[in-house]
């Protein structure tokens, strides 16, 4: 358990919880004209149904999105003048958008949120948010690793084999007292990949929990086509 930071982060903070969304980088892997979040995607924007998603549920406030210097697509989302998003300027790393997005969350309760995870269900973020606030360390969404794994050395060959049985794949929304995350991202850095990282360098123990195989996340060309199926069976469910 992560020793609890002073409580002036918190003093201004009120009950709920906010997303924060980073959404600054430009997808490489996608191979595409433009950053994977602004991708057409079942009739709108990537990063609009990752945004609706998390406003449609009942426990979100808010959803604040960090997007880059040059961004010159969000103009165009249906999400710009969406009274309960708010745009903030995000960084050339992760943890500064994340950052960024704290810098004006009001709220107690904190989640982020890959802009590229469009299929995240309520009943996952249901889970989170029990397991979150009964946490001192927070919670994140995870799969437990299934396929053999292996650990290849400096000429792309098997080093060893690594024992999958405690594996799990760090998913997203992470959720987290807000003074918490903003104290832990202060002290570990810009290099850390995900949020709950930054916690365990404070000595946390986020809780992990179990998600839905439909949250995932469009990297790859090939991906878009099975978010666009997850979503197809997801309409007119939470």
């Amino acid at each position: 358990m992560v020793e609890q930071p002073p409580l002036q982060h918190n003093t201004a903070l009120q009950p709920g919880i906010s997303a924060v969304v980073p959404a600054a980088g430009v997808g490489s892997r996608m191979q595409a004209s433009c950053p994977k979040q602004y991708l057409p995607l079942a009739g709108k924007m990537l990063i609009e149904h990752t945004v609706e998603r998390l406003l449609s549920h009942p426990a979100v406030a808010d959803v604040i999105i960090a997007i880059g210097a040059d961004d010159r697509y969000f103009a165009d989302t249906r999400l710009s003048e969406r009274p309960n998003v708010r745009v903030v300027l995000g960084g050339a790393t992760r943890a500064a958008s994340v950052q960024a997005g704290l810098d004006v969350v009001n709220t107690q309760w904190v989640m982020v949120h890959d802009a590229a995870r469009p299929c995240v269900s309520h009943a996952d973020i249901d889970a989170l948010i029990k397991q979150a606030q009964s946490h001192p360390d927070g919670a994140l969404l995870a799969a437990p690793v299934r396929d053999t794994m292996k650990r290849a050395d400096a000429q792309g060959q098997v080093a060893h084999t690594v024992e999958r049985a405690a594996l799990w794949h760090a998913l997203t929304p992470q959720m987290f007292l807000t003074h918490l995350l903003i104290d832990a991202l202060a002290k570990a850095g810009e290099q850390v990949t995900d949020e709950a990282s930054a916690v365990e360098a404070l000595g946390g123990k986020p809780v992990l929990v179990p998600a839905s195989a439909s949250n995932i996340k469009v990297t790859h060309p090939e991906d878009k086509w099975l978010a666009e199926f997850y979503l197809s069976q997801q309409e007119g469910k939470s």
